[in-house]
Protein backbone atom coordinates (compact mmCIF):
# COMPACT_ATOMS: atom_id res chain seq x y z
CA UNK A 1 0.00 0.00 0.00
CA UNK A 2 1.28 3.83 -0.80
CA UNK A 3 2.24 5.88 1.88
CA UNK A 4 -0.42 8.23 3.14
CA UNK A 5 1.94 11.31 2.35
CA UNK A 6 1.83 9.65 -1.49
CA UNK A 7 -1.79 9.26 -2.00
CA UNK A 8 -4.13 12.41 -3.17
CA UNK A 9 -6.61 13.66 -1.47
CA UNK A 10 -10.13 14.73 -3.69
CA UNK A 11 -10.93 18.20 -3.41
CA UNK A 12 -13.98 19.99 -4.60
CA UNK A 13 -13.26 23.42 -5.93
CA UNK A 14 -15.68 26.23 -7.13
CA UNK A 15 -13.96 28.60 -9.07
CA UNK A 16 -15.24 31.28 -10.99
CA UNK A 17 -15.45 30.24 -15.02
CA UNK A 18 -12.96 33.33 -16.22
CA UNK A 19 -10.49 32.30 -13.37
CA UNK A 20 -10.95 28.50 -14.77
CA UNK A 21 -10.42 29.85 -18.67
CA UNK A 22 -7.31 31.53 -17.19
CA UNK A 23 -6.12 28.64 -15.46
CA UNK A 24 -7.06 26.31 -18.46
CA UNK A 25 -5.17 28.68 -20.95
CA UNK A 26 -1.73 28.45 -18.32
CA UNK A 27 -2.38 24.42 -18.53
CA UNK A 28 -2.26 24.35 -22.11
CA UNK A 29 0.88 26.37 -22.55
CA UNK A 30 2.06 24.53 -19.72
CA UNK A 31 1.13 20.65 -21.45
CA UNK A 32 -0.30 19.93 -18.10
CA UNK A 33 -4.36 19.60 -16.90
CA UNK A 34 -6.41 21.96 -15.44
CA UNK A 35 -5.81 19.53 -12.26
CA UNK A 36 -2.11 19.32 -12.60
CA UNK A 37 -1.60 22.92 -13.24
CA UNK A 38 -4.07 23.61 -9.83
CA UNK A 39 -1.92 21.68 -8.13
CA UNK A 40 1.31 22.52 -9.46
CA UNK A 41 0.34 26.16 -8.59
CA UNK A 42 -0.31 24.95 -4.83
CA UNK A 43 2.52 23.52 -3.94
CA UNK A 44 5.00 26.21 -5.43
CA UNK A 45 3.00 28.36 -3.40
CA UNK A 46 3.48 25.79 -0.26
CA UNK A 47 7.29 25.87 -1.38
CA UNK A 48 7.46 29.87 -1.78
CA UNK A 49 5.88 30.05 2.31
CA UNK A 50 8.01 27.88 3.37
CA UNK A 51 11.13 29.99 2.03
CA UNK A 52 9.70 32.67 3.38
CA UNK A 53 9.11 31.21 7.08
CA UNK A 54 12.39 30.16 7.03
CA UNK A 55 13.82 33.25 6.09
CA UNK A 56 11.77 34.85 8.86
CA UNK A 57 12.69 32.67 11.34
CA UNK A 58 16.57 33.04 10.46
CA UNK A 59 16.60 37.00 10.21
CA UNK A 60 14.04 37.51 13.36
CA UNK A 61 11.73 39.19 11.12
CA UNK A 62 7.97 39.37 12.76
CA UNK A 63 5.47 37.52 10.53
CA UNK A 64 2.69 40.31 11.55
CA UNK A 65 5.05 43.24 9.69
CA UNK A 66 4.90 41.43 6.67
Amino acid sequence: MAKSEDQKKQVPLRISDALFHELSAWAKDDFRSVNGQIEYLLTECVKWRKRKDKKREETGEDPQES
